[in-house]
């Protein structure tokens, strides 16, 4: 059973550049570690502060070798160091979901005649 990482930020709205370029640095690191990016999203109206990113991996334990890869790839230590450094992470929660099936990927239904 595929299980998706919810990670939830809470970010500093004045530093939303630096979190754009952490995000960004993960698109390289974590399909190059094992693990499946479906995105990382900043705020764009409403709350101003919270971000996500979402990740998938096959089970868990797909999951934990995840975190070990990361544990020694030289980029993603790098990008700790940047969040850390930079502080614009304020707070991070990590709930791991499972997709129902049949809601997954369903595009829109088009109208016809419009």
């Amino acid at each position: 059973m595929a299980i998706t990482c919810f990670i939830r930020y809470q970010i500093d709205p004045f530093q939303r550049a630096a979190f754009d370029e952490y995000a960004r640095s993960w698109g390289r690191i974590i399909p190059r570690c094992g693990g499946h990016l479906v995105g990382y999203f900043l705020p764009h109206e409403g709350t101003n502060d919270i971000a996500w990113g979402l990740i998938t991996f096959d089970n868990l334990a797909a999951y934990e070798t995840y975190r070990a890869r990361l544990r020694s790839d030289a980029e993603a230590l790098d990008n700790f160091r940047f969040a850390q450094t930079k502080r614009f992470i304020l707070r991070e929660q990590r709930t791991f979901t499972e997709g129902v099936e049949g809601t997954l990927g369903i595009a829109p239904v088009r109208a016809t005649g419009v």
